[in-house]
């Protein structure tokens, strides 16, 4: 085969398709992603561990992160409205400046519980930066390849996670403080750059230009009552609600294995501490192999099938690991790889399914609406899987399971949506 052929069997790759067929907006954005993935990465696993080592103690931690969900929250309510009015390009500019270059900076010099406190408060104006970034992102894009461009951002993610052990070096040649505060520094200008990017390639939607015209003058806090009439549609759609029962199941599944998967392993099953650097990136080059290899193999407009595999692919990788003996890496490994897979196939069509059952010209409202109340609602299970891990380290895993298998019975239910050429 010739080069010119590679190429053209290249080009004709689906995800390569979804790239050439959906420019502007949902290619930039795609692209730029891992301008936030790359640093958040290096700098999340020692952003506690960076407080702590200046002072602060476990319940001014715990203050700041009860603090900051309250106004993540609010800023959420907050967030539909502004997109509309703003619009969706000028939002997302202003939730990465503020929400992360801003914050970063002040990160980048804390020494003390009120900068760390400050830092995080402007850090929730991410929450106003996901709704109109969501807008942004799909708005303008062809609906039947939505899963596909959920890939393109999960595999965004995904590469980011290998440059993680790179800080991890840095903290051992030198030392966590001055390592973490450079990562916040250098986060800060790739974000800066990210917004600059934003303003300079992306433009705004045809619905958040109509969104614009139709707010405008009209105030703030009449929007806000407008809720009134949006909660109650809202209700009533029922293809919104399963799709949102499975975002937020999944969402404190996630929330569980985030938290509670380090201290499994290593205090219940004996595994080393230096073991759980690989198992993440492990995750992430399963995921990216299938993404890559066989994602396109199965039908983007189908949910049903694909998110029931998932799902229970999910079931089957928690109970492996709650009947894994001690001292077993095997066994968490095979929990790895299923977990991994199960994600493959579950991410990008949940997210997907959610926004083709969204009322496209409410959905920045909708959106911000369904990200508070998915907040709201998942932020008591953080305690109840703490209450469980002191009684068993197994039992929030099996609470996890008992969430899939209520994930699986919602999506018998699940009607396939209709995927429209319009937006």
């Amino acid at each position: 085969m010739n080069l010119k052929a590679k190429l053209n069997g290249l080009r004709n790759y689906p995800l390569i398709r979804v790239l050439a067929d959906n420019g502007g907006n949902p290619r930039t954005l795609m692209l730029i992603e891992p301008l936030w993935g790359i640093p958040y990465n290096l700098i999340t696993p020692f952003a506690t561990l960076y407080m702590y080592t200046q002072g602060i103690t476990d319940v001014q931690i715990g203050l700041i992160l009860s603090i900051t969900m309250v106004v993540q929250v609010l800023l959420s309510f907050f967030a539909g409205i502004l997109c509309d009015k703003l619009g969706r390009k000028f939002t997302t500019m202003m939730g990465d400046f503020f929400g992360w270059a801003v914050a970063c900076l002040i990160w980048a010099v804390s020494n003390n519980f009120w900068l760390f406190l400050i830092a995080a408060i402007f850090n929730c104006f991410e929450q106003i930066n996901q709704t109109a970034w969501y807008c942004l992102l799909i708005e303008d894009a062809h609906p039947k390849d939505l899963v596909g461009i959920y890939t393109w951002v999960t595999i965004g993610g995904l590469v980011a996670i290998f440059f993680a052990p790179l800080s991890g070096l840095f903290v051992s040649a030198y030392s966590i403080v001055p390592v973490v505060r450079v990562l916040y520094f250098l986060f800060a200008l790739t974000m800066a750059l990210k917004t600059l990017i934003t303003f300079r390639f992306c433009k705004e939607t045809r619905q958040g230009k109509i969104r614009r015209e139709e707010t405008r003058g009209v105030s703030v806090f009449r929007m806000m009552g407008e809720y009134r009439q949006l909660i109650p549609n809202l209700i009533k759609n029922k293809g919104v609600l399963k799709a949102v029962a499975i975002s937020v199941m999944l969402y404190i599944a996630n929330m569980v294995s985030t938290n509670f998967f380090g201290l499994y392993v290593t205090q219940r099953l004996g595994l080393s501490e230096n073991l759980l650097a690989l198992f993440p990136i492990l995750n992430a080059a399963v995921m990216l192999v299938f993404m890559v290899g066989i994602q396109h193999r199965i039908s983007a407009a189908k949910f049903r099938v694909p998110l029931w595999i998932g799902l229970v692919l999910y079931g089957m990788a928690v109970l492996v690991l709650i009947l894994s003996p001690a001292d077993s890496l095997g066994f968490v490994l095979l929990y790895v790889f299923l977990a991994a897979v199960a994600a493959a196939l579950v991410n990008p069509r949940k997210d997907a399914l959610l926004q083709l059952n969204i009322d496209s010209k409410e959905r920045a409202r909708l959106n911000a609406l369904i990200m508070a109340s998915t907040i709201a609602f998942s932020s008591p299970f953080g305690y109840l899987a703490g209450w469980l891990s002191s009684i068993d380290r197994r039992l929030p895993f099996a609470f996890s399971f008992l969430l899939f298998v209520a994930a699986i019975l919602v999506v018998f239910r699940v009607q396939e949506p209709q995927v429209k050429e319009d937006n």
